[in-house]
């Protein structure tokens, strides 16, 4: 990501008013095109040199309402059928969200009749529900870990509690809505043991880490699996 687009999903998290959110998405939107467009170019080239053709999953970030959503996914389907036409090929695509933020977990119901998936972003989900900013948490986690108001750092394992009921109440609505939605994490709780064992128990499709914690995950998910 270059500064600029990281700058505006920042403020995008932090905005305390839909104004300050609209006025990040309207500096996003025509980069978000630009990555639509490659999205499908490239999966038609694969497709093409390969004989295979890949199905995209397209995710759209930071969602707070079902309608948000539906604007997006309009644009992706337009941006789609541009590239189609001009390729003359097709191929099939998915369209979802990341949940991070409190209201989207609490709107599942809804955001899922339009998406195809979740995929819970739980390192700004756990920003965005315990009002606490990732980059300043070392300053000020181990004390709080020390003193029991946290029971462990919650950047490292999901805090079950709070944010681990948002994304349970997510599963429970978003099935209701599409009982076939996958649903999934990413994030660095994707690679913590205990965090594993909730999504189990949650019986979410999959967890995506970082690239070193992938051996961690794998055996913790197949742990938990097997109980």
């Amino acid at each position: 990501f270059d500064a600029g687009r990281i700058s505006a999903v920042r403020q995008m998290i932090l905005a305390e008013e839909e104004s300050g959110r609209r006025a990040a998405l309207a500096k996003l939107l025509p980069e978000q095109r630009a990555d639509f467009r490659a999205i499908f170019e490239a999966a038609l080239e694969v497709a093409a040199e390969s004989g295979e053709a890949p199905v995209p999953e397209v995710m759209i970030p930071l969602v707070a309402t079902r309608r948000e959503l539906q604007i997006l996914k309009a644009l992706v389907d337009r941006i789609a059928a541009q590239v189609f036409a001009e390729q003359g090929r097709t191929l099939e695509y998915l369209v979802g969200t990341m949940i991070e933020l409190p209201r989207a977990a609490l709107m599942a119901g809804e955001i899922a009749e339009e998406a195809l998936f979740f995929s819970f972003g739980t390192n700004d989900l756990t920003q965005t529900t315990l009002g606490v900013s990732r980059d300043d948490a070392a300053r000020f986690l181990g004390p709080y870990v020390e003193q029991g108001i946290y029971p462990r750092d919650p950047f490292v394992t999901l805090d079950i509690e709070g944010v681990g009921q948002l994304v349970a109440l997510a599963a429970e609505r978003g099935r209701a809505a599409r009982p076939e939605i996958k649903l999934g994490i990413c994030g660095e709780h994707g690679g913590d043991p205990a965090s594993i064992a909730f999504c189990e128990a949650q019986q979410l499709d999959y967890v995506s880490a970082s690239p070193f914690r992938v051996p961690i995950a794998r055996l913790a998910a197949a742990q938990a699996a097997l109980g």
